[in-house]
């Protein structure tokens, strides 16, 4: 069984993950998978730098410096997922073969393509203001540029629109857990 985990940064999926890795999960971090590839992938690497040169010290990749186009420009944004959204794909479907039960964590889980290898879809919501002082923290980063990331990704709604199933974290990571819990031992049942 694979189980797509998605929502917007800081929302609180790595709770909901760490209580699937309770149930024996075998977690597929994408944000890692991406970062594997942009130190394993050629062929991701030279289709990002023929599209985002100025992301590049001749061939020394700045992800920094991509993020700072990417996330004031939404086309660059597409053409960036459209690009490096296919090889992720492929290498998260390698590392989910031999599981009995995966969690694949993706941002982009249904653009990407993604959610279809899933047998089910779960997004987690929260408040945006909660988001941005969770990102600001963990990554040590501004206002400003948390709000930047904030407001390149989908809202919400699209979430749960899209997605079997909502769990929303209004902040309390006790009562938050004990939703993980519930609706992860609803869905796995007799697996």
């Amino acid at each position: 069984m694979i189980i797509g985990i998605t929502g917007g940064t800081g929302a609180g999926k790595t709770t909901a993950l760490k209580v699937l890795r309770s149930y024996g999960a075998v977690v597929i971090d994408c944000d890692r998978v991406y970062h594997e590839l942009l130190e394993t992938s050629e062929a991701m690497l030279d289709e990002l730098c023929e599209s985002f040169p100025d992301a590049f010290e001749g061939e020394v990749f700045d992800r920094k410096k991509l993020g700072s186009i990417v996330f004031s420009d939404a086309d660059a944004l597409e053409n960036l997922n459209s690009i490096t959204g296919k090889y992720v794909v492929w290498r998260v479907a390698e590392l989910s073969n031999n599981a009995k039960l995966s969690a694949v964590d993706a941002i982009r889980l249904v653009e990407s393509g993604l959610s279809d290898i899933c047998d089910c879809t779960v997004c987690v919501v929260a408040p945006k203001e909660l988001r941005t002082e969770r990102i600001m923290q963990r990554d040590g980063l501004s206002r400003e540029y948390a709000e930047l990331r904030i407001n390149a990704q989908k809202p919400d709604e699209f979430y749960m629109s899209n997605c079997s199933y909502t769990l929303v974290n209004d902040g309390d990571e006790g009562i938050f857990r004990e939703k993980c819990e519930k609706l992860f031992s609803d869905i796995i049942g007799g697996i």
